[in-house]
This record gives structure tokens, sequence and C-alpha cells, in this order.
């Protein structure tokens, strides 16, 4: 088979294999095999440890340090190992069985208690607890590294420009001004109460066999606690034991963590579709490089890709991580298939997610503001003071004074020179008269500085 990444159905194996390398190796089919050795593995030890059976003696070091270099020395060849005997049996978790069996077969002490590799389990006790130390390894690996580069540039942003005033625009129209770091300061404060969750987000898991009921332990040795066991077992891997299943962990865990990617991906794409307005009025800037293209027939331009390359990927993650949500939690009577391929894509759906969080801080590193363009703007809407003469005059109780300056701007082109001459026109007290007068639309952003620096 030619594994060229030119000949990758996937993107994510294609031209951006260099990019979602780190995932590859926790969602890959040599992943996923991976961590079913280790549950089985660490459930064979469970059961020498602590399930105090007279068939499985405690294993001696040297058992024990071989079984750990099953897990530790994993290997593609080992990998394909397993493949090859599933080609065989047609059976892909059973295919793990038999390779430990193999592996440990020059052992006397191990090849004593071959038959517990697997004992009372059905194939999704395995399966669910590996889907679940994947998640868990990418959630700390992978999604929360990527996660904390990101929000890194956007308070350094934040900070760098937060007294760099703005002019807001609220249904696309001039409004209350802003500063350009408490614009990106909202965004990390959104970004970090979801991130927040994702941490918070328990990931389950269940080992009590073929119904849920653990049927088969409980009939082979009625003496032995196994939901006792069984809720060590899964907490001794990091996952949140699930005490009432049918056949599988029902995946609402999995839910509630896609749930949250996808908050997180929709504040980020709300992020990518600012900026790249913001570079379309020429608002920011972005740094270009010589050696680099932006158009193949017009030489001027610096695209926004990187904005655009991660909208497009964050839609991708999205509409895979809204399918699992639906999907995933739904199951006919204690079991179907259905769910088996679509765990098998939860790689994809991250894989997009990450590479889209990579292209939006490649793009904020190339960005910086346009100081000229934005004080212009700002200059040419003096009307957006209105709302604050209208509130002072509010205060000092003057007739209509909604109404006054609603009759006074709407519509019009106003500047400082007529915006000056209404003010001087006003029976307010000439302290505040003055303060009116020297309010610019650059100096009215109430809190804005303090707020981003704050962040």
């Amino acid at each position: 088979m030619d594994t060229s990444a030119l000949m990758a159905i996937s993107p994510l194996d294609g031209r951006y294999q260099e990019k979602s390398a780190q995932l590859r190796a926790i969602f890959s089919e040599y992943g996923l095999i991976k961590f079913r050795v280790i549950v089985e593995i660490r459930w064979l030890e469970m059961l020498s440890e602590f399930a105090d059976l007279p068939e499985i003696p405690r294993l001696s070091p040297h058992a024990k340090n071989l079984l750990d270099d099953i897990i530790e020395n994993f290997s593609i060849q080992d990998a394909l190992r397993v493949k090859h005997i599933e080609s065989g049996i047609n059976h892909d978790v059973k295919a793990v069985e038999y390779f430990i069996k193999e592996k440990i077969g020059g052992n006397e002490e191990l090849g004593a208690i071959s038959e517990f590799i697997h004992f009372g389990c059905t194939s999704e006790d395995i399966n669910n607890l590996a889907y679940g130390l994947m998640l868990q390894t990418a959630r700390q690996q992978c999604i929360l590294p990527a996660l904390d580069d990101l929000l890194m540039l956007l308070r350094r942003f934040a900070h760098d420009h937060a007294g760099l005033p703005m002019l807001a625009r609220t249904h696309g129209q001039p409004a209350t001004p802003t500063t350009a770091g408490k614009e990106i300061a909202n965004v990390i404060a959104r970004l970090q109460r979801q991130i927040d969750q994702l941490i918070s987000v328990p990931i389950l898991g269940k080992m009590n066999g073929a119904s849920g009921n653990y049927n088969a332990v409980a009939i082979a040795y009625p003496k032995t606690d196994w939901q006792c066991l069984s809720k060590n077992f899964v907490s001794k891997l990091g996952l949140i034991w699930n005490p009432y299943t049918t056949q599988i962990e029902p995946h609402d865990s999995m839910a509630e963590f896609f749930a949250v990617m996808v908050r997180i991906n929709n504040i980020i794409l709300d992020l990518d579709r600012d900026i790249w307005g913001y570079i379309s009025i020429n608002y920011f800037k972005q740094k270009s490089f010589s050696n680099e293209v932006g158009s193949s027939t017009m030489p001027h331009k610096v695209n926004p890709i990187d904005f655009e390359n991660s909208e497009g990927n964050l839609g991708i993650a999205n509409a895979l991580f809204e399918h699992m949500i639906a999907k995933l939690p739904v199951s006919r009577w204690q079991r179907d298939l259905s769910d088996s391929t679509v765990l098998r894509n939860i790689g994809v759906a991250i894989g997009h997610a990450v590479l889209a969080y990579q292209s939006t801080c490649k793009g904020l590193a190339k960005l910086e503001p346009n100081h000229v363009v934005i004080a212009a703007d700002l200059d040419h809407h003096w009307e957006v003071l209105a709302e604050a003469v209208q509130t002072v005059m509010r205060r000092y109780n003057l007739e209509q004074p909604y109404e006054k300056l609603k009759s006074f701007t709407r519509g019009k082109r106003i500047d400082k020179m007529s915006l000056q001459q209404f003010i001087t026109d006003l029976s307010l007290p000439d302290e505040v008269k003055k303060q009116l007068l020297e309010l610019t639309p650059g100096s009215y952003t109430g809190y804005a500085e303090e707020l981003a620096k704050r962040i």
C-alpha cells in the first residue's frame, strides 16, 4: 500500500500531517490498539493484586516488568501483529488478547494465568476505557496546550493594545468607542470560561461485563466484590467510574466533552471572522514575508489565509462533534454497533480543531494594528459622542435630551465643530460643559483600557 502523504484521503494525514503528528500516536489505529493493550494488561494486574482470587497469585517483580515492557515498548510492528491476528479471526479486541498471550508465552508464571487475560470482559469493557484514555491523553497533551498557546497570544495582544481606542460597530454601524485590547479581552474571558469547563468534564468508564451486571464474574467468584474492584480499576486508570451501563458505557460524558469543544470552537470562529473583517477595512495589517505569495495574479495582496483556514477547520470539527453529540448517547437496547465508526473519528474532529487553533495562532502572530486608519475612522465619527452628551443632559434634567440628540445627529455628518457648538448652547454647569468639550471619540472609552489590562 502506498503510504505517501500525497496519497492520503484525509488532509490531516496528507497536507497537514506534520501539524497533526502529535495526535497520530493517540487516535490512529496504532493508538487504539495500544490503549487496548494497556487496559487488558492493567486489568490482569488488578486481578492479581486486588481480587484475592486463588488462581491468580500476586505477580513477581519480574512478571510485572515484563508486562510493563509490553506497554512501554509497544511498536508499530506489534500493532501490525495484532492486525495480522485480527485478519484471521475477524475480531479486533480478541486479537489484542491473543497478542498479549503470545508476548507472555515464554514466561512460565504469566503463562499459567494467561486465561485471565480479558477475564470476565466484554469487548466494550476494553473499548470504552481505551477511548476514555485516548480522550484524556489528547486533552492533556494536545488540546489544552494548543488553547494555552492561543490564550497567550491573545493576552499579549490585549495588554499591548489595551489603550488603543477603536471605533466599535454595532449592527455594522459606528457605535460607542472601545479599545482594540478590550475587544480581545472579551474573547479571552469567553474562552477561559469554556476551557475551565473542558478541564472539569469527567470522562467516564465502565468494567462490568456483557450487560453491565457483572454476570459472568459474579458466577465464577461470587464472594468477590466486583463492583468495588471495577470502581478501583477505572479510577486507577484516571477515569470516572460509571456504575450503571448496558453493554456499553453510554458516552454521555463524551457528548458533554464535545459540546464544550463546539462552544470553544464557536468562540474562535467568531474571533476569526471579526479579525478577517478588521483586516478587510484595514484596521489591522498583516506582516508580510518576502518569500510568500499572497495571490497568484495580484502581487500586492496579503490574504488573511490563516484565519480563513481556521474557520474552515472549525466548521469541519464542529460538524463531526455535533454528529457525535447526537449519535453517541443513543444505542438500541443493550448494544448496537452504530457507535463504532463514529468513535473512530474522534481524532479526526479533534485534529481539525487543533489545526484551527494553530492557524489562528499563526494569524495572530502576524497581526498589528493600523494606528493611522483606526485614528482617522474615530475622527470621522464625532456623532458617537451623542450618547455621552445626552446621558449628561439626563443627569442635569435637561428637556428631551435623547430626542434633541437624535434630531441633531441621526443621518447627518457630525464633525467636531458642530458637536462642540451644540454642547456650548446647552444649559449645563461650566465645569461639566468644559468636560464635554474636551471629550473626543478617542478618549470616550470608559473602563476599556483597565478591563483589557486586567484580563
